[in-house]
């Protein structure tokens, strides 16, 4: 039988592992790294699209990404048609790592007005949620990325909610955390991730802040991110620290505000000639501006 956990137990046991290996001194230090609660990973997304799982967890390991969620159809080929024997081996080489991998960054989303669409990405998402199970995860990353015109927005808003409760459920047997990233055309509005959070009844599902433009709408950052904040995870995604306008460094003050203690994701989009330059570029960049929200609450 397995075991439900609580959202606090599910919080601990994402971030507990990095605690203790960095306690145990198997981390390596490629750079300055900044006594704080946050602690910067990655999304495979783009600037990790090509790389085999072998080159990913060094590149990663290298540059001090500790943290990884992975990102579905690339080259690191980690979905749900492994084999037994092949999902024991992704969990061994992350085992064997001080990289964590947080779970898996998929496609699923739940605002379909064709009921048979809506149960294929559920039951979809249940397989993903067992393939994280299988490979030693902590979760699955699912969206919401709609809401049609021709239906009332309410009556999507409380589909997309039940959609997320029956995932949720069936994940406490998993030990996993259902990861609902902050994104879609209306759905990335945090009003409506506001109005969906409301009818989620699941504790392990919880809300993956995602750097959107939309976050600047009145009233503005800070009421937007208080608006929401009970519902927040264990990670959160970003983009490059020094491209666009998004205020990363008001985003640090908030999340440093409330003690926050999960992944920050880089989710980065651009193509650098050097991504491994880049990424410790984007490493720095994290460190300093966490260093000095600290000093802010210190």
């Amino acid at each position: 039988m397995k075991r439900n956990y609580s959202r606090r137990e599910f919080i601990q046991r994402s971030i507990g592992a990095g605690a203790l290996l960095a306690i145990a001194g198997r981390l390596p230090d490629p750079g300055k790294v900044v006594p704080s609660g946050m602690k910067l990973g990655f999304v495979t997304y783009q600037w990790g699209r090509d790389w085999d799982l072998p080159t990913l967890i060094s590149n990663l390991e290298k540059t001090g990404y500790y943290g990884v969620e992975l990102r579905t159809q690339h080259a690191h080929k980690v979905e749900s048609n492994l084999t037994p024997a092949q999902r024991a081996e992704v969990k061994k080489r992350f085992a064997d790592s001080p990289v964590k991998c947080l779970g898996y960054g998929s496609n699923f989303e739940y605002h379909s007005p064709d009921p048979k669409e809506v149960r294929k990405n559920i039951e979809q998402t249940k397989e993903y949620i067992i393939l994280c199970h299988d490979i030693g995860t902590t979760g699955i990353k699912v969206k919401p990325n709609y809401l049609p015109p021709e239906v009332p927005k309410e009556k999507t808003i409380a589909q997309i909610a039940a959609s997320l409760n029956e995932c949720g459920k069936f994940a406490q047997d998993y030990g996993q955390l259902v990861r609902v990233e902050v994104h879609g055309t209306y759905t990335q509005e945090i009003p409506n991730m506001k109005a969906i959070f409301e009818q989620v009844t699941e504790k392990n599902v919880v809300m993956c802040w995602n750097c959107n433009d939309q976050d600047l709408l009145p009233p503005g950052l800070e009421a937007n991110f208080n608006s929401v904040k009970k519902w927040f995870g264990d990670t959160v995604h970003i983009r490059e620290l020094n491209e666009g306008n998004y205020p990363y460094q008001q985003l640090f003050d908030l999340f440093t505000s409330i003690k926050y203690e999960g992944w920050i994701l880089l989710e980065a989009r651009t193509e650098p000639a050097d991504r491994i330059a880049a990424m410790n570029e984007q490493r720095e960049l994290f460190n300093r501006m966490i260093e000095n929200s600290r000093k802010k609450f210190s």
